[in-house]
C-alpha cells in the first residue's frame, strides 16, 4: 500500500492589491499637490477682492510675473529686470500667442511698478492677462 503524500504546493503568485493601493494614494496626492506647485513660491501678501474667481487649471503656456513691494520683478521664480522681462515675455509670446500671464503683486507694491509691468505686457500684445488676488474664501480660511 502506497502512502499518498499530500504536500502543500508553494504558491508563487504576487499579490498586487497593496501595490495598487499605494499607487492610487500617490496619484491622489499628486493631483492635489500639482496646482499648488505650479503657483509661485515667492512670499507676498496679495490684495483682497470680493469678486475674485478661482484660477483655472494651469495651462501649458502660463507664466507668473511677481512684483515685490521693493519693486523687484520675478518671472516665475527668477528675478529679472524690466529689459529681461520684456525679452523673455516676447520670446514666450512669439512661440505661443496664447500665452497666459498672471501678475501677482504685494499689496504694498507702489502702483507705478505694477503699471510699468502691465505696460510692458500691453506693448508686447499679451491678451490673456490675469491679476492675482485673494478671494473671500481664501481670506476666511
Amino acid at each position: 500500500m502506497k502512502r499518498e503524500s499530500r504536500r502543500q504546493r508553494l504558491v508563487a503568485e504576487i499579490n498586487i492589491t497593496p501595490f495598487t493601493d499605494v499607487i492610487l494614494v500617490l496619484l491622489v496626492i499628486f493631483m492635489i499637490a500639482t496646482p499648488l506647485i505650479s503657483q509661485t513660491s515667492l512670499k507676498i501678501r496679495l490684495p483682497e477682492a470680493k469678486s475674485g474667481q478661482p484660477l483655472e487649471a494651469p495651462k501649458k503656456a502660463q507664466v507668473y510675473v511677481t512684483i515685490m513691494k521693493d519693486g523687484s520683478t520675478y518671472l516665475d521664480k527668477d528675478q529679472v529686470t524690466k529689459k529681461e522681462l520684456r525679452a523673455k515675455i516676447n520670446a514666450l509670446h512669439g512661440s505661443n500667442p496664447d500665452l497666459s500671464v498672471i501678475v501677482h503683486s504685494d499689496r504694498m507694491t507702489p502702483f507705478k511698478d505694477v503699471v510699468s509691468v502691465l505696460d510692458v505686457l500691453n506693448e508686447l500684445g499679451v491678451n490673456r492677462l490675469s491679476i492675482g488676488a485673494m478671494t473671500e474664501r481664501e481670506i476666511n480660511k
